[in-house]
C-alpha cells in the first residue's frame, strides 16, 4: 500500500476529495508519492513543465509570482487538505505560477503521466477534475471583482473570512489563521502599513486578536459584516 493512503482521513475532511467516487480516491492515493519540502524550497516555478496534481497534507504552500525586478505577487497560502496543480492537467502547458514551501511542508504528488493514463482508461472522471478547476476559477473571479470594487478594509475582511472557511474546501471554521501581515498585504496588493492599520482597527473593535505571525478571529459574524460595507 502506498504511504499516501495514510493521509486518507485527512483528505476526506476536504470537500473535493470526499465527494470523489471511492474507486477514484483509491486510484489517486495508489499513484501518489509523498514529498517533503523545507521552508522556502521550491516545488515548481512559472514556466516549468507540468508535473501532476498535488495535495497539501502538512504545512502550507505559497503560490504566487515574482517580476524581473523582484516584486512579488502572492496569490494565496494553501494548507491541508487543499489540492492544486490541475490547470496543467487540462492543457499540459507549463506552470502558471511559482510554488514554494512556507515552513516545512508535506505533499502528495500524483504524477502527470499517471493522471493521464487514469483518465484515458476512465474518461468519465474528467468531470471531477473539472469541478476542482471550476472552484479555483470561481475564487479568482471573486478576487478580481473585489479588487476592482471594494475598498481595502472590506476586502481584507472578506479574505480573512474566506481563509477561515478554508476557501469553501473544508467543513467548519478556523479561528486562528497562521498568516503574517506582510503576506496578507501581498495577497491583497495593499501596503503593509495599510494592512496593519486595518487589522489594528479590527482588533480595537474586538473582532480580532493579533499575535506574531497569527490572526485570531474573535467575532466571525462581525468580521463578515465588515466585509459587506
Amino acid at each position: 500500500m502506498s504511504d499516501a493512503h495514510a493521509y486518507r482521513a485527512l483528505l476526506l475532511s476536504g470537500h473535493w476529495f470526499s465527494h470523489l467516487p471511492a474507486a477514484l480516491q483509491d486510484e489517486l492515493l495508489g499513484a501518489a508519492n509523498v514529498r517533503h519540502l523545507d521552508h522556502g524550497q521550491r516545488l515548481f516555478r512559472r514556466g516549468d513543465k507540468a508535473c501532476g496534481l498535488y495535495a497539501v497534507v502538512a504545512g502550507s504552500m505559497r503560490i504566487g509570482a515574482s517580476s524581473a525586478d523582484g516584486k512579488e505577487a502572492l496569490l494565496t497560502l494553501i494548507e491541508p487538505p487543499y489540492w492544486f496543480g490541475e490547470i496543467s492537467l487540462f492543457d499540459n502547458q507549463p506552470r502558471t505560477h511559482d510554488a514554494y514551501a512556507d515552513g516545512s511542508c508535506t505533499l502528495l504528488n500524483v504524477p502527470q503521466a499517471a493522471l493521464l493514463a487514469l483518465l484515458e482508461r476512465q474518461p468519465q472522471h474528467w468531470r471531477e477534475f473539472a469541478l476542482l478547476l471550476s472552484q479555483k476559477l470561481r475564487l479568482a473571479f471573486i478576487a478580481l471583482e473585489e479588487m476592482s470594487l471594494l475598498p481595502a478594509a472590506p476586502r481584507l475582511a472578506r479574505r480573512l473570512v474566506m481563509i477561515a472557511e478554508g476557501y469553501g474546501e473544508v467543513s467548519g471554521e478556523r479561528r486562528v489563521i497562521h498568516l503574517a501581515q506582510e503576506q496578507l498585504a501581498l495577497m491583497l496588493a495593499i501596503s503593509r502599513q495599510t494592512t496593519n492599520q486595518i487589522l489594528k482597527d479590527l482588533e480595537a473593535q474586538g473582532i480580532l486578536r493579533l499575535t506574531y505571525g497569527e490572526i485570531e478571529i474573535l467575532d466571525l459574524a462581525q468580521l463578515r459584516r465588515v466585509g459587506q460595507r
